[in-house]
């Protein structure tokens, strides 16, 4: 019955899905208040309710991550894959990110003395004015690609990064500056700004045309 009734809306605003191009189900999609009855009973194509997560806003794996975190809700993207797939933006959710730079002391070209004793001097230079987080990093640290930027990682969920520095950045706040130990060697960090909310989830509607 509950088919039926929705067979029978449909019919009554929307052509055959058969005569309907990928722009006109785009068009249908981004405005039916019940998308997800128009792709099962009218188009009667194959679909996907998937909750995305956004691990970092400055920096995303793939499409599915960069439409959660930048597309709008009731939104459809798309069509992705050779033209055969769109996707709807349902609903958002929020978690919290962290923003941090850091100077990795690699391991591997310093031994363990020789890195503490030079991050301390890093340290008294940064706090003494007599050079920036970002100029020491373009000189010691050993992840070229945050080097290249200052030391910066961006924005991010906890989780993301190495346990080590997980646990220690939740503790401090916007300013401070401490060492952490990881397996990839002695890292400075600094902590760029004070956590805040952000996208971290979005549920999305994938249809296979």
């Amino acid at each position: 019955m509950k088919k039926i009734i929705v067979l029978i809306l449909f019919s009554t605003s929307i052509f055959s899905a058969k005569s309907q191009s990928i722009a006109q189900i785009k068009k249908i999609l981004d405005t039916t208040s019940n998308p997800i009855g128009y792709v099962k009973y009218v188009l009667k194509k194959k679909f996907y309710i998937d909750t995305v997560a956004v691990y970092s806003t400055d920096q995303f794996l793939g499409k599915a991550d960069s439409i959660a975190y930048k597309g709008k809700i009731g939104k459809v993207y798309g069509p992705f894959k050779k033209d055969n797939i769109l996707v709807k933006v349902l609903s958002k959710a929020p978690n919290t990110f962290y923003h941090i730079k850091h100077i990795l002391l690699d391991t591997s070209v310093f031994d363990k003395s020789f890195a503490e004793s030079l991050a301390d001097t890093i340290i008294k230079r940064i706090i003494n004015g007599n050079s920036t987080f970002e100029a020491q990093a373009g000189i010691y640290s050993g992840d070229y690609q945050s080097a290249a930027k200052g030391g910066d990682l961006g924005w991010f969920v906890k989780g993301v990064m190495l346990p080590q520095l997980d646990k220690e950045m939740v503790k401090h706040k916007k300013g401070d500056l401490f060492k952490v130990w990881s397996p990839s060697g002695l890292h400075i960090v600094s902590i760029a700004d004070n956590p805040k909310e952000d996208t971290g989830f979005a549920l999305v509607l994938r249809v296979i045309l």
